[in-house]
């Protein structure tokens, strides 16, 4: 230290820091955010055109309530990146029944762009385009994109008197494929309302945890049965053990968070000698054109707790997120 600070009282010193305030103490920023206040709303004129404003930066729907646990209220731990939404193909093909489409990781606005694309590409002469509605009717048959299941996925289709072209199909996920990483270099603003605002909801509905989802039950299936076969893998912690496409429910192996979460001195003293997975089935009930609801009901002897329901139902719907 130079000598000639060596002597200067502590207070002093404390003065002299760089991060202190002018009267010597540390600037304690909780204090700002104490003494915060709201500015008044942008107000942006009358009789402007809506479609033309969207959130740059919007913030994302809760699913569901506040829940507090028995034991009160704890902080949940931070989710490793990646949870709930493994590694994925930028296209993905889904297939219900004699339906088919494919899943874009792009937002609507931005595959139309594609979808143009594609259809000035392989000269299949335009006859109509609807960036509005997401159409493209074509000499050869119909091309469409519409928002998916997940927040900034799309739903790309290609049919013909309303039937799927498995060949077309193939073709534009090849293409799209190709051009993943410009897909979203480019977007059609009138194609921006193509986007859903509706999103998962957990929710409570007689007492019981459900998830209401905004899309048909055919669609839902589909896309669940997909992230299932790929997510619920571990054995004796989750695994999907059968799905039943006629009844639209799943039968799966579930290791609850009540059974995660006992102790040592609970498993002692219980009949199980260690922490035991259990059968439980996922189902889904239509209940309109767009919506369904997502049900975890009992398969075994075992308890099977609202906490476990609300659990895993939280789970499986980070996976369609």
């Amino acid at each position: 230290m130079n000598s000639a600070l060596k002597w200067l009282p502590l207070a002093a010193l404390v003065a002299l820091a760089g991060c202190a305030r002018d009267d010597g103490y540390y600037h304690d920023r909780n204090i700002d955010y104490a003494d915060a206040r709201q500015a008044v709303p942008l107000v942006l004129p009358e009789g402007r055109d809506s479609q033309r404003y969207r959130d740059v930066m919007p913030v994302p729907d809760v699913a569901g309530g506040f829940h507090a646990g028995g034991d009160g209220f704890e902080a949940p731990a931070p989710q490793p990146l990646g949870a709930g939404r493994i590694e994925r193909d930028f296209v993905e093909p889904r297939r219900v029944g004699g339906d088919a489409w494919l899943v874009v990781a792009a937002a609507p606005e931005s595959v139309w762009p594609q979808l143009e694309g594609f259809a000035r590409s392989r000269g299949l002469g335009v006859v109509e385009s609807d960036s509005s509605r997401g159409v493209l009717e074509t000499q050869q048959g119909r091309l469409s994109v519409r928002q998916g299941l997940r927040a900034g996925d799309s739903e790309v289709r290609c049919d013909q008197s309303g039937r799927p072209v498995g060949a077309c199909l193939e073709a534009l996920e090849q293409y799209l494929g190709a051009r993943s990483a410009a897909a979203s270099g480019s977007a059609s603003l009138q194609a921006q309302r193509l986007a859903g605002n509706e999103r998962l909801r957990l929710t409570q509905v007689g007492g019981e945890w459900v998830v209401e989802v905004p899309l048909d039950i055919e669609r839902t299936w589909a896309e669940l049965e997909y992230q299932l076969r790929r997510d619920f893998t571990i054995e004796e912690r989750r695994q999907l053990l059968d799905s039943d496409a006629a009844d639209f429910a799943f039968l799966i192996s579930y290791m609850t968070v009540t059974e995660r979460n006992r102790n040592p001195l609970q498993i002692v003293f219980s009949p199980d000698v260690r922490k035991m997975h259990q059968q439980l089935r996922l189902v889904l009930e239509s209940e309109g054109a767009q919506r369904t609801l997502l049900r975890a009901e009992n398969a075994s002897e075992r308890d099977f707790s609202a906490e476990d329901r609300r659990e895993l139902l939280e789970r499986v719907t980070g996976l369609l997120r």
